[in-house]
């Protein structure tokens, strides 16, 4: 499991960016994402590197 710390989600949109751009690199990634701690965790066979850039590609910034 892989935690980033990700800014600028307020939603259920940036939510629903988010999981669609994880999952557009792992169709069978887990995901999950919390609004309010600002946290997205992810179970994947993609690379963190990879994620990160997916996230970001979103408009939003992965710490």
């Amino acid at each position: 499991m892989q935690v980033f710390k990700v800014s600028g989600m307020t939603c259920s949109h940036c939510e629903r960016a988010v999981t669609q751009a994880i999952r557009a690199l792992d169709p069978q990634a887990q995901v999950q994402v919390d609004l309010a701690a600002g946290t997205v965790r992810v179970q994947s066979s993609a690379s963190e590197q990879a994620i990160r850039e997916a996230i970001s590609e979103e408009g939003y910034q992965v710490s």
